[in-house]
């Protein structure tokens, strides 16, 4: 009994100073292993090549609609979206404020890049239509007093004759602009009048008539 009482002591002594020494130590194992693992997992991602990002791009300016050849742009008119290098047209604008404001030579389909070649600046003073089926026609008042109540945005008639013959040559024309009063004397047909130069916005038909006849002399215009 005695020697089978020492043994079980000396066993249970033991094992008592096993679990001290290891006592925590699972725990402290357990994080050194996480840790090493993360430090391989950083180490593969940074050898990884740039690529498996994806391919470099730049803020692209696009169409944020289908705008018509001659329009203005303005903000709603385009937006900015990141487009890959590789696909990226030459010339292509990263910041919208380099597009408003200018006019777009051509047509172009929403989500189309603007590109400086397909933009002009606007001619001095005189504005553009936005529209290819208008025109800007420019003419002289019978009576120049008149243009000094014309505003843009107002809507007229354009009329053309004397007091026993007169034609309508267009209806509701929109007044896109009126200049400053000109105090010198023009030569040509209708050198008599002076004043104001009103530019008419019109269908490009019309336009074109009203143009014409209005080399001949002043034309008068009727308030809508």
């Amino acid at each position: 009994m005695d020697s089978s009482a020492s043994v079980i002591s000396a066993f249970s002594a033991r094992w008592t100073r096993f679990r001290r020494r290891t006592r925590g130590r699972p725990i402290i194992l357990a994080r050194r292993a996480l840790a090493a693992a993360l430090f391989l997992l950083a180490g593969v991602v940074a050898l990884q090549p740039a690529a498996a990002a994806g391919p470099p791009s730049s803020p692209t300016v696009v169409s944020a609609h289908d705008i018509a050849a001659g329009s203005v742009l303005n903000a709603a008119d385009i937006r900015v979206v990141s487009m890959p290098d590789k696909v990226r047209a030459t010339g292509s604008l990263a910041a919208p404020e380099a597009a408003v404001g200018r006019v777009l030579a051509g047509a172009a389909h929403s989500g189309e890049p603007i590109t400086d070649a397909r933009l002009v600046d606007p001619s001095p003073g005189i504005p553009a239509t936005g529209d290819p089926g208008r025109s800007i026609v420019p003419v002289r008042l019978a009576d120049a007093a008149v243009g000094a109540l014309l505003r843009p945005g107002s809507r007229v008639d354009v009329v053309a004759g004397d007091e026993g013959n007169h034609a309508v040559l267009a209806r509701l024309a929109t007044v896109a602009a009126v200049t400053a009063d000109d105090a010198e004397p023009r030569d040509g047909p209708g050198s008599s009048s002076k004043g104001r130069l009103v530019l008419l916005e019109l269908p490009a038909e019309d336009a074109n008539r009203v143009a014409g006849l209005s080399l001949d002399g002043p034309v008068a215009v009727t308030l809508r």
